[in-house]
């Protein structure tokens, strides 16, 4: 009886410390974001959902800092600022002031040891808010918010729709590169430890396993990203995809479905598709996801992931695929997944949200379109601390995130803190955690001269302790 007591008890306490083992770290990373003094440069603002219902009770917390020039925040900053809103939203919280003019009205508030912290909460007519924090000598910070109609359809996937993910998802260690051509054709050269190279070699010599590439529908129009030559369009992707598989490296090629620049604030169909109806857009969008691929595969650079949109918090291909129209939204992201699978089934699809600190607006987004059957294998997000939050903010997202959906993630945009980044990341249960891609780092590695520095050489050591290769 004794024998069988013990190994219940011991069962328990396994199970107990394997629990522990699978919740998120309790490690704060405030050290490395915050400094005790210093001088301010612009003010930083998080808020913690960027997309809200406009029932006039939906509220949510911002929290604002002021930062120096390494985006630390200042712990002593006691700056004076001013909150300025437009649209339909009001705020509340300790120690605001209000001021009513002729022609406005705005907030005043200090920061008191170094942050400030207030709610806003949406009104009834949805549409967008825009917040904006104002402080003295610094750069302003601001935020876009979309409030959407109060009978918004709300739904939560069921446990057949939270399958994980079949496809194999590699580890990255990655860099989006894709202004190097531009860069080059304005006379760019790099070199490393006094040899001139190409870049991508470069960054295949010195830890990257992976490049990310953009990739727009008609750059060259009159409004498009490249009127004059056309950068980032199909011609230039392929001559760029050679490149990274010449090099021996992996590509992630980023749809963004625009002529243009695509994000949370802007994501506008490109001009040949503008005059479709939905049935027509949805098909032009499978189909032309589909020729990109083809054309890739038939030059033998078929990506190893495929982005279905860039920061698609929001939606896509506004107004139809706006956030809003859920069940178009869905319909549209099925279609480009639709045109992966058709190409090569064997290529996993990720999904790309700008919300690395903000938890609640990351599982209302994967939720609604989980249960609305949108079958993807990698959850990507961007962190820049200026508008995503803290190291702190992004960590509790991401382990909860993979806990509540078992899909790996990926940092797949970010500008600072790659050792700490990847610390995070790669530290994720069941090997969840699959990586980082830095945004355009080439200015950073190599400064203006285009001779490499630590900010190159800093990611050897990062693969040497997550891809356990000796890189020298």
């Amino acid at each position: 009886m004794r024998s069988a007591i013990f190994i219940i008890l011991a069962s328990l306490l396994l199970s107990q410390c394997t629990s522990e083992k699978r919740q998120a770290p309790v490690k704060s990373w405030a050290a490395t974001y915050q400094i005790a003094t210093g001088k301010p440069v612009a003010m930083a603002m998080t808020i913690y959902k960027t997309t809200m219902i406009a029932n006039g009770t939906d509220n949510m917390q911002a929290r604002v800092a002021a930062i120096d020039s390494a985006g630390r925040e200042i712990k002593d900053a006691a700056i004076p600022f001013t909150i300025h809103i437009t649209g339909d939203a009001t705020i509340s919280g300790e120690g605001l002031t209000i001021v009513k003019t002729d022609s406005t009205t705005y907030w005043q508030a200090k920061l008191v040891n170094g942050l400030f912290n207030f709610t806003l909460r949406a009104g009834t007519k949805p549409d967008k808010i825009k917040l904006e924090v104002r402080g003295e000598k610094t750069w302003p910070a601001s935020h876009e918010i979309h409030t959407l109609p109060a009978d918004f359809k709300n739904m939560t996937p069921t446990a057949s729709q939270l399958k994980p993910t079949g496809r194999k998802v590699d580890r990255m260690l990655g860099a989006d590169i894709s202004f190097l051509p531009q860069m080059e054709s304005r006379g760019a050269k790099f070199t490393v430890k006094g040899k001139e190279t190409d870049a991508v070699k470069a960054l295949a010599d010195n830890g990257f396993n992976y490049i990310r590439l953009r990739i727009f529908v008609n750059p060259e129009n009159e409004k498009g990203y490249d009127p004059k030559t056309g950068f980032c369009g199909l011609e230039a992707t392929k001559k760029m995809a050679k490149r990274v598989k010449d090099a021996g490296m992996k590509l992630l090629l980023d749809f963004h479905y625009s002529d243009y620049w695509a994000d949370p604030q802007q994501q506008y169909k490109p001009l040949a598709w503008e005059n479709m109806n939905f049935d027509q857009l949805r098909a032009t969008v499978k189909e032309y996801t589909k020729s990109v691929l083809l054309a890739l595969k038939e030059q033998g650079t078929l990506p190893d992931m495929v982005q279905v949109g860039n920061e698609i918090n929001h939606g896509l291909l506004w107004p139809d695929g706006h956030i809003s129209n859920p069940d178009n939204l869905a319909s549209l992201l099925k279609a480009g997944i639709e045109g992966v699978n058709e190409v090569n089934p064997s290529i996993p699809v990720m999904l790309h949200l700008a919300l690395g600190g903000q938890n609640e607006e990351a599982v209302f987004w994967l939720d609604n379109m989980l249960a609305r059957d949108v079958k993807f294998d990698a959850i990507g997000l961007s962190y820049y601390p200026r508008w995503h939050g803290t190291l702190d903010d992004l960590q509790k997202n991401i382990f909860d995130l993979a806990k509540r959906y078992g899909k790996p993630v990926n940092i797949v945009e970010y500008s600072q803190y790659a050792e700490q980044l990847s610390d995070i990341v790669f530290s994720l249960p069941d090997d969840l955690g699959k990586g980082t891609c830095n945004w355009e780092p080439l200015r950073s590695m190599f400064g203006k001269s285009g001779v490499a520095n630590e900010n190159l050489f800093v990611y050897n050591k990062i693969s040497e302790k997550y891809f356990n290769k000796n890189r020298k």
